[in-house]
């Protein structure tokens, strides 16, 4: 691990060039520099002399022969009052790939060099103008795909969650400052360390990381959504319910058993969480052998989903069989407008169980109030910013350090234990902000944006 100050981690000197908008064609397309030359190049590429910090500058951009290349807007922001915390220019020109390509080759000759996937937002990390938590949320905002998920990246973004993270790593410093100053004065007459105030602080601090740790999990589950896969006999209902929930003929529905032999797959969103909805084959005993490839393929599916949803034909005679399913199992009773059932939850039962009809749609919104409460999302929830699974790692470790320093601390009553534990667990909390971090961990996280950022 490594907690040496930031600035001093990674960066080499060069100046970086990156085309910062879409691939495609567009109004405009931008090209980012930073770095120590990139007053220079842009000068060079305009003629120019002098640029206004923050202004936007009208230039003709030329090529080394004094041709025009292009022409648009030129912005200067001086570091370290810049996003990465280095002199940035930002090139705002015609948005075509060849224009653009011409005005970065350019920039090239100049004395930058091809910015690295994420090299922008790792500079900003190492000179710190944010943290690893904003850092990713810069990639989760653009890579949102739902407007809650884009609506907590944001949040994300202005530090609401390295706020949360930063205020449980003071409670635990404020704790550990406090036992380390009762061992190292023993001649005090009141033993600090039985009087009960360092086992309710730790208390709350438990508490405090367990509150963080399920709002982080709401957030990661809008952020990454879930798999939910639709199994069953045939003419359960199954491809009736996918194109019922994606509110579009998607798949085929006709009354002929076996319809459907490959696995569909479609994306919808319900509560502002990305689902990805898998229709599957009939469950049966066949000798056709694409209706067994089907079957294969639809058990196959159900060994990677979130979620299993099991549909049965509540109007059909034939014994239900028995699935043997991994996983949470959400069971549904489908046409009840054939046998008359109540639509909704059915408590009664020990699997979860909802009655509903793909035909006339009664029982569905009870449906998915129990879909989204089996993969973990509380409805009406305030979770407020985004997450990913390496912070919920880290918090569930820092979770099982606090957890055992309380345990043997009850027991024993070793301040210096506890001291230990504390120290451990912030360095634990602080890999989620990068204030403890390996370059390899840096390295995976930065080389999955896009170039640019």
């Amino acid at each position: 691990m490594n907690n040496a100050p930031r600035a001093s981690q990674a960066l080499d000197g060069d100046t970086i060039a990156a085309i910062a908008t879409a691939p495609g064609r567009g109004g405009i397309g931008v090209i980012r520099l930073s770095g120590p030359k990139a007053l220079d190049i842009g000068k060079a590429l305009t003629g120019q002399t002098s640029f206004t910090p923050r202004l936007a500058h009208y230039a003709r951009f030329v090529d080394s022969d004094t041709s025009v290349l292009d022409d648009g807007l030129l912005l200067f922001f001086p570091g370290p009052h810049s996003f990465t915390g280095e002199d940035v220019v930002e090139i705002q020109g015609h948005g075509g790939p060849v224009v653009l390509n011409l005005l970065l080759q350019r920039c090239f000759a100049l004395g930058a060099r091809q910015a690295r996937p994420g090299e922008f937002s790792e500079r900003a990390f190492l000179n710190d103008k944010l943290d690893l938590v904003q850092a990713e949320a810069i990639a989760d905002l653009i890579n949102a795909q739902t407007q809650t998920a884009a609506r907590q990246a944001r949040a994300s973004l202005s530090g609401t969650f390295s706020d949360a993270i930063n205020e449980l790593a003071s409670a635990m410093v404020g704790l550990r400052v406090y036992v380390e100053a009762a061992i190292d004065f023993p001649e005090e007459e009141i033993d600090f360390l039985s009087e009960g105030h360092v086992s309710q602080r730790l208390a709350l601090i438990l508490e405090q990381g367990r509150q963080l740790r399920h709002s982080a999990r709401q957030g990661a589950l809008i952020r990454n959504g879930a798999t939910v896969v639709l199994a069953g006999r045939p003419n359960a209902g199954k491809s009736s319910l996918l194109n019922t929930l994606a509110g579009d003929q998607i798949a085929i529905v006709t009354d002929q058993p076996g319809t459907t032999r490959d696995v569909l797959r479609e994306h919808i969103e319900l509560e502002g969480v990305p689902i990805y909805l898998t229709d599957t084959a009939g469950l049966r005993e066949s000798d056709d052998h694409i209706e067994q490839e089907g079957v294969r393929r639809a058990h196959s599916a159900m060994a990677k989903a979130d979620l299993i949803v099991h549909l049965i034909d509540d109007s059909s005679s034939e014994p239900e069989q028995t699935l043997t399913l991994e996983g949470p199992v959400l069971r549904v009773l489908n046409k009840i407008d054939l046998t008359g059932r109540q639509p909704g939850r059915e408590h009664a039962e020990t699997v979860p169980t909802v009655a509903i009809s793909t035909r006339t749609g009664e029982g569905l919104p009870s449906l998915k109030e129990t879909l989204l409460m089996m993969i973990g999302l509380e409805t009406g929830s305030d979770t407020v910013f985004s997450a990913r699974e390496r912070h919920l790692t880290a918090l569930d470790d820092t979770l099982a350090i606090l957890t055992e320093a309380e345990q043997q601390f009850l027991a024993s009553g070793a301040g210096e234990l506890l001291a230990e534990d504390l120290r451990q667990a912030h360095n634990t909390l602080g890999e989620i902000t990068g204030k403890m971090s390996s370059d390899e961990l840096l390295g995976e996280i930065f080389s999955s944006f896009c170039i640019g950022k």
